[in-house]
């Protein structure tokens, strides 16, 4: 985790979250972050964000199965997909990929070897589940979103908890 610079020149941690296409598990771990910095009355300290390494669902809406799981457990997910940009390893203090593929494609995006430090995987944050990723529902049906959120709720709270404890 990136805490050499403390809090940014704007005093927020910006985390950006990136999986595939910002559709599902990215957009998804934005809204449950997003939430539990609310709930800790921590807003004002934190920038989040999500995206994609694929450009292909630029624009859209998070798909409709994973709006509708988050909802059902209180997380309203409003977020437009868009592309990782190079200007992202500039402006955010830790960016979270999803899988293995993810993280590989992020490294081999990072303008320096400086910028590959901020690079952490979602799964690190987990403690009760032992999965070394977090699996791409899209093609899992209602199991699979279920799944997801759950590892992503454990690991959002735990990243939280993480960064309050180094940086805030």
């Amino acid at each position: 985790m990136n805490t050499s610079n403390d809090l940014n020149i704007n005093n927020k941690y910006k985390v950006l979250f990136v999986c595939l296409g910002n559709i599902c598990r990215s957009p998804a771990a934005q809204g449950i972050f997003e939430h539990i910095v609310r709930e800790n009355g921590m807003s004002d300290k934190f920038e989040v964000d999500s995206a994609g390494t694929y450009s292909g669902h630029r624009g859209e809406l998070p798909d409709r199965r994973m709006r509708n799981a988050a909802l059902y457990r209180g997380f309203a997910l409003t977020h437009k997909a868009r592309p990782v940009s190079g200007l992202d390893f500039l402006d955010f203090d830790l960016i979270i990929a999803m899988d293995d593929q993810n993280y590989e494609d992020l490294m081999h995006l990072a303008p320096s070897v400086e910028a590959t430090h901020k690079i952490k995987k979602m799964a690190q944050f987990l403690t009760t589940h032992k999965i070394s990723y977090i699996p791409d529902p899209y093609y899992m049906g209602a199991e699979g979103f279920g799944l997801v959120l759950d590892l992503l709720e454990e690991g959002c709270r735990n990243l939280y908890e993480r960064i309050s404890k180094a940086v805030l």
